[in-house]
């Protein structure tokens, strides 16, 4: 196994249909602009609401991504 240094970013994804679709919209879109991406967590979920429903979904993500040497 090789050593690395790695970055780290914290983004939020936002989604209309789940928090899954939330995460994924959220780490494509990072990948746009960075590269090496090797892990995400999920720091915290929410929500917004609008007239008694989820309106939409979002995610609070750490992304974990290898520095170029």
């Amino acid at each position: 196994m090789q050593d690395h240094t790695y970055g780290i970013s914290e983004i939020v994804g936002s989604s209309e249909t789940s928090i899954e679709d939330a995460i994924q919209k959220a780490i494509a879109n990072a990948s746009e602009n960075r590269r090496n991406i090797r892990w995400f967590e999920v720091l915290e979920t929410r929500g917004h609401v609008e007239g008694g429903r989820v309106k939409h979904f979002q995610v609070h993500i750490k992304l974990g991504y290898t520095l170029e040497e």
